[in-house]
């Protein structure tokens, strides 16, 4: 088995999504400071699903507000889509080129289903509200939802439904990258497996590159190409499941090797880009 890389592997080929070099994220509290992250390095390459692993507090979803604009880090750079970061920070940030799936789907609670979808366009102000409906009634039939559930209110949808929702507003601008945060947090088996067989049609059908944090580990070894640990305030490994798991840390084998891991790990072995 090769051994695994101590820090981002880049791909041999393929576009830089994101490529993050030497950041460092430090929270004011009163009487200190507190670093989450120092000199971390990360890169995404197109078309790739690399998924975030690691502890509470780790910095793992303030990494991805980052990546969309909406904190900034104390120091580093980030470049998305080719382009550092802080050039791109206008009204809507990055956003509009990055699409978010929050770990509680954030739908408008006074808004119906078609209406949350279609926020993102509406508020560009900039095209017709006609060509704004039409769009929004193609992502909610793309995430697997009906016509007829466009004027039902958040309130009345199960779990897996808000998820579905929250995934179409994402995708919305058409952004040719998807963030996630727990994207299965929160769903029975069968909504969770539902949601990552969609997840991995339209990673394929959209040609999207995908960044996720999640501790699912059924989600984790279905839909990634590549995992990556934050750990000691970086990303201390990177690469395929099955270099990352033989990689020497207290973190890395409790996650994937202690009792949790063991039904996850017999999944491993059927997918053949994890050896």
């Amino acid at each position: 088995m090769p051994a695994p890389t101590s820090g981002p592997r880049p791909v041999d080929d393929g576009e830089a999504m994101v490529e993050i070099r030497g950041l460092r994220t430090q929270f004011e509290l009163p009487g200190r400071s507190f670093v989450v992250h120092e000199d971390l390095d990360f890169v995404v390459r197109r078309g790739e699903v690399v998924s975030l692993v690691g502890g509470s507090g780790t910095g793992k979803t303030v990494l991805l507000r980052q990546i969309l604009g909406l904190e900034q880090p104390a120091a580093g750079e980030i470049r998305v889509l080719g382009r550092p970061l802080e050039q791109q920070l206008g009204r809507r940030g990055a956003s509009s080129r990055v699409g978010m799936l929050f770990q509680h789907g954030a739908l408008f609670s006074a808004f119906t289903l078609l209406e949350n979808i279609a926020f993102p366009l509406r508020e560009l102000r900039t095209l017709p509200r006609p060509l704004v409906h039409q769009a929004a009634m193609v992502k909610l039939q793309m995430v697997g939802l009906k016509p007829e559930d466009a004027t039902k209110m958040p309130a009345d949808l199960s779990g897996g439904m808000i998820k579905r929702v929250a995934l179409a507003r994402a995708l919305i601008m058409d952004p040719p990258l998807l963030l996630l945060d727990e994207p299965t947090a929160g769903l029975d088996p069968d909504s969770s497996d539902g949601f990552v067989t969609l997840l991995r049609a339209l990673h394929r059908e959209l040609a999207l590159t995908v960044i996720m944090v999640t501790h699912d580990l059924d989600t984790l070894f279905e839909l990634s190409t590549r995992i990556a640990v934050l750990a000691d305030r970086k990303v201390i490994v990177t690469g395929p499941p099955k270099e990352v798991i033989a990689f020497q840390h207290p973190f890395v084998h409790d996650f994937f090797l202690g009792q949790r891991g063991q039904r996850a790990m017999e999944l491993l072995r059927e997918y053949p880009f994890a050896v």
